[in-house]
């Protein structure tokens, strides 16, 4: 199917994610919003074959790109994509390049709690931004200052659905089908809001181990990471990023 050059793009720089998240991040994973509903309708958790089914339908190999007519192909019936995992951050960031090309030097978006800021406020304060402890909901886990940059949260305590007491995330391992699990927030930041949110989602896919040493290799984002026991992780480049958001 033909489509805008915008989601062209958009659809381009998913398949780079999935790539450098070797799967975590997959933007076919849309094929499992038929089985999981975080709508209060669902009563029992899909079978384990109805999920097999779903996977089988999941692949970001499987989108074929044709960069001179500007279409996308889907290689298996059934599949669908979506860009919920990175349409926050994507739509802060086009925001403050609208507002930037207007003249606006100075700004916040909040994106739904995925955030972009630039310049400073008018009292000449840098911007504030609590980053929020689903354990502590009162007492932030950390409080960033920033003039540039961006920061997002991916987590599993504001939307998800409760089953015979066992609470699910409504972010989906593509690859298992099931929801994400071992953490309960993840913060990232840096100076893209969309990167931010593709990382922040596979992170929370990875879990703790494998997501350090995702985003332990990047040199502009780093993460705060909160386990489903309370505990609180900084990445090995998380003061120097903060750090770097204020300049």
């Amino acid at each position: 199917i033909k489509v805008d050059r915008e989601v062209f793009e958009l659809t381009k720089r998913a398949i780079e994610y999935s790539e450098m998240t070797d799967g975590a991040f997959d933007i076919s994973f849309a094929a499992m919003d038929r089985i999981w509903k975080f709508d209060g309708s669902m009563e029992e958790i899909p079978s384990q074959e109805i999920i097999q089914k779903a996977i089988e339908k999941i692949g970001f190999q499987n989108i074929i790109l044709d960069e001179k007519n500007s279409t996308i192909f889907l290689k298996k019936t059934g599949m669908k994509i979506g860009f919920g995992s990175i349409g926050k951050g994507y739509a802060a960031d086009k925001a403050r390049e609208v507002m930037q090309n207007f003249g606006i030097n100075s700004g916040i978006i909040d994106a739904s709690g995925d955030m972009t800021t630039w310049g400073i406020q008018p009292d000449k304060e840098l911007w504030k931004i609590g980053i929020t402890n689903p354990f502590h909901r009162y007492k932030p886990s950390d409080i960033l200052k920033m003039n540039n940059g961006a920061v997002t949260t991916s987590g599993d305590y504001v939307k998800f659905i409760l089953i015979d007491g066992i609470r699910y995330s409504h972010i989906i391992n593509p690859k298992t089908g099931m929801p994400s699990t071992g953490l309960t927030s993840v913060t990232v930041i840096g100076p893209n809001a969309e990167i931010c949110n593709a990382f922040s989602t596979s992170i929370m896919v990875l879990g703790k181990e494998k997501g350090l040493a995702l985003i332990n290799q990047q040199l502009d984002y780093a993460a705060l990471l909160i386990t489903d026991k309370g505990k609180i992780i900084r990445s090995k480049k998380y003061k120097k990023i903060k750090k770097s958001l204020r300049n």
